[in-house]
């Protein structure tokens, strides 16, 4: 039993490293492209918002919403099948009342 906690604890921290370094790359990447792609800050989007404005206001909170909800998701997934799930004792055998 000891061996498959730490299995599955080393199996969800890799998926952790993986989400995080996709979550880095992301944002490291707004900057970069401001400083590299000229139509990213001064292009005209809705409004005339610039894409670099866009991403920054409503796509990077879309993109940490649905990274967090991958995360979690897959993490949850990953110990279901690794650990399994605990079955609940009925309450008379836990001599609660």
């Amino acid at each position: 039993m000891p061996a498959d906690v730490d299995a599955s604890f080393r199996t969800v921290r890799r998926v952790a490293v993986g989400h995080f370094v996709v979550f880095l790359c992301v944002v490291a990447a707004v900057p970069v492209l401001t400083l590299t792609v000229d139509w990213w800050s001064a292009g005209s989007l809705i409004g005339g918002l610039s894409p670099s404005f866009v991403m920054a206001a409503f796509g990077l909170y879309v993109f940490f919403f649905t990274l967090a909800a991958a995360a979690a998701t897959l993490s949850n997934g990953v110990e279901e099948r690794m650990l399994g799930t605990q079955e609940r004792e009925p309450a008379e055998e836990r001599d609660e009342p």
